[in-house]
């Protein structure tokens, strides 16, 4: 066990000391964005105003019992790419995570971690699937807009393009004029380290229980951290 940990120390250390950009994801390393607003209670007032529209055989049966409201978006633009249907649901989606941001709970050590991690040099930037006005908001009311802008990279119009799609990290890349080895995503799906692998940039998990832990150690990180303040501990003590 302590060989195990004393592995896991070096590895991060070494993951932190060659990062010159870091791209964060939202929800989950910054944020517990639906702490208070439900997740799955969006999600069903999507599915219940797809039905109210007469649209209920557009979802499947287990779409319509998805208890994420980004499964259902996606459902619906698989089906009608591109649409007015499917902007005006994005738009829903966005001011329902609008009501969430305002009560969102920060990610214990996440606002010092980006402060820190901002004075010392590192060029910061967000890759999310959330709405960038989203974002703003929490950011703004954090004071953290001025350690990320104006890189906000969040959902567009293209939702064939959300993670694992590596587009978002591309673009984080592409506007720091970043090469993805010198760069890290911090995220806590699956999703989010599938994107990375994709993008060629390193990854650091954020697994606030064993089950996060489990699902992106199967799907292949190798550097799990179950709380940011042994980033924070790392970023303070890197030379």
């Amino acid at each position: 066990m302590a060989s195990e940990t004393e592995d896991t120390t070096v590895d991060l250390r070494e993951t932190i000391r060659r990062a010159r950009v870091v791209l964060w994801d939202f929800d989950g390393p910054i944020c517990r964005l639906f702490a208070r607003h439900s997740a799955e209670l969006v999600a069903d007032g999507l599915v219940e105003w797809l039905e109210g529209r007469g649209l209920r055989g557009l979802l499947t049966e287990s779409e319509r019992e998805s208890l994420d409201p980004h499964a259902v978006l996606r459902a619906v633009d698989r089906r009608h790419p591109g649409s007015d249907l499917v902007a005006e649901l994005e738009e829903r989606l966005t001011q329902e995570e609008l009501k969430a941001a305002a009560s969102a709970m920060p990610t214990a050590w996440a606002d010092p971690l980006i402060r820190t991690w901002s004075a010392v040099g590192a060029r910061l930037a967000i890759t999310t699937n959330n709405s960038p006005r989203v974002v703003g908001a929490y950011l703004d009311s954090r004071g953290l807009t001025g350690c990320f802008a104006p890189h906000v990279y969040g959902r567009t119009q293209d939702l064939h393009l959300l993670k694992p799609h590596p587009h978002c990290l591309r673009r984080a890349l592409n506007a720091t004029g970043s090469a993805p080895g010198t760069a890290l995503m911090i995220g806590d799906t699956p999703a989010d380290f599938q994107a990375a692998r994709e993008a060629g940039v390193p990854f650091l998990g954020y697994a606030r229980n064993e089950r996060k832990e489990k699902l992106l150690r199967d799907a292949g990180a190798t550097t799990v951290v179950a709380s940011l303040e042994a980033v924070l501990d790392t970023v303070r003590q890197a030379p």
